[in-house]
């Protein structure tokens, strides 16, 4: 498992109110969130050609489609009907509804924009076995931990949106292959992450009530940090460095 299940922002301190915890839980995302990895570095800066690009777009593909798998399991852990009526929304972003355009068809549109093949890209023949492995270890884990851990995983959301806003601009700025339209996905969850994120957060401090269980908690956090941050490691080894592994993606030259 893409776990650290030590607690070292104060180690040996422990978490005395919910006050605490969120600066706890806002240090996690300040120092281990996935916008200071050089990979977005080099795909916010305009760095990347275009293959590695369909690469990042491909990868995260197989993420985006998982979140509303994951989002069924959370919903599964409760009883609470006012929970899982909150969190029902998040799937409904995603999957979309009758009619209507969710999160999932505009990532398509983004590989689309970048030209590569729709069926290819659901079948997620191409990804890296390392964005398989982190992608279904979130998925388990929210199965199997608890469902206060499994809430405060999805806090990553806090920090979403400022990373949204650098790589539209970014994007935008530097890659002659990318338009607002192809965008649109990063354009909607500006709006969506930070309702999401205030709901988890204000669930994480009113449930967990002792000190164990807001280290579970920032743990949680972490954890999922280790998600976002490992599939990059994987895109940077596999498309900057060049060792891409067999079965994987391979871009055309240019």
């Amino acid at each position: 498992m893409i776990a650290t299940s030590v607690f070292a922002l104060k180690k040996g301190t422990p978490l005395g109110n919910a006050d605490e915890l969120e600066t706890a839980l806002r240090g996690i995302g300040a120092t281990r969130y996935h916008n200071l990895h050089p990979f977005h570095k080099l795909l916010h800066g305009g760095k990347l050609n275009k293959g590695q690009v369909q690469a990042w777009a491909l990868n995260r593909y197989y993420y985006q489609s998982s979140i509303p798998i994951k989002d069924a399991v959370v919903i599964s852990r409760f009883r609470d009907r006012n929970v899982r009526l909150e969190w029902r929304h998040r799937i409904e972003d995603h999957d979309g509804d009758v009619g209507t355009e969710g999160g999932i068809e505009r990532w398509l549109k983004l590989t689309e924009g970048l030209g590569l093949d729709s069926a290819y890209v659901e079948s997620a023949d191409g990804i890296l076995p390392a964005t398989r492995f982190a992608v279904d270890a979130y998925v388990h884990f929210v199965r199997d931990r608890t469902p206060l851990e499994a809430i405060a995983s999805s806090l990553t959301e806090l920090f979403a949106p400022n990373l949204h806003e650098e790589r539209i601009s970014g994007m935008l700025a530097h890659y002659d292959f990318v338009n607002p339209n192809i965008m649109s996905y990063f354009k909607r969850r500006l709006e969506q992450a930070p309702r999401d994120a205030n709901f988890a957060l204000d669930f994480v401090k009113r449930n967990a009530k002792a000190p164990e269980e807001r280290e579970a908690v920032c743990n949680a956090l972490i954890f999922k940090t280790n998600v976002l941050w490992v599939q990059l490691d994987a895109l940077y080894h596999a498309y900057v460095d060049g060792h891409v592994p067999p079965g994987a993606f391979v871009p055309e030259r240019d």
